[in-house]
């Protein structure tokens, strides 16, 4: 089982898109058959079958084993990732891309798009690469936030230099910095 599943194809967003169909993949988190999901549910197997079969035809499902249950053949099925990502080439870009400021909203929705797929990729393809995430909060007066970024632009800028020509695995650095609204100021 794959950490992510990367969908980029409208068929598999179709398949995977309906309300039943979600609650019979999160059962199959674990190997089961369809007659198990279909107690867990209380539907009948052969609906519950209707919708893995859409599963396997998109990829998101597998058939991992068969057994021999009162004389017919029960398949095995398991989902085939953790985390289910749709891709934002999906919908397509509305509009034009358009030249964005480093410190506009619209760039970081961009970066975060290649993001996400660089890791859905990384999963396909070296999954046994090391790779950190970090995520904190910080406060910062409204006086300082330029300096704040520049200070942050420049520490950045420093450890592509330093690392930028060395030999060896590479890796992308991205940092994410956006404000985070307080649940006191929805009331």
């Amino acid at each position: 089982m794959r950490d992510v599943v990367y969908l980029d194809q409208i068929e598999q967003a179709e398949a995977l898109l309906k309300p039943q169909r979600i609650d019979v993949l999160r059962r199959l988190a674990e190997p089961r058959s369809c007659t198990e999901v279909a107690v867990e549910l209380d539907q009948t197997p052969q609906r519950v079958y209707y919708h893995v079969k859409r599963l396997v035809e998109a990829g998101l499902v597998s058939q991992v084993a068969e057994r021999r249950v009162r004389g017919i053949h029960e398949g095995i099925y398991q989902a085939a990732g953790r985390s289910y990502w749709l891709s934002p080439g999906l919908v397509g870009r509305i509009g034009l891309r358009q030249a964005r400021d480093l410190l506009s909203l619209g760039h970081l929705v961009d970066l975060m798009e290649e993001v996400q797929a660089d890791i859905a990729a990384l999963d396909l393809t070296r999954p046994d690469l090391p790779s950190i995430g970090v995520s904190g909060e910080i406060k910062v007066r409204p006086e300082q936030r330029k300096a704040f970024l520049e200070e942050l632009q420049q520490t950045l800028q420093d450890l592509f230099t330093r690392y930028g020509g060395a030999e060896g695995d590479g890796f992308r650095l991205a940092v994410a910095c956006y404000p985070k609204e307080d649940p006191a100021d929805r009331a």
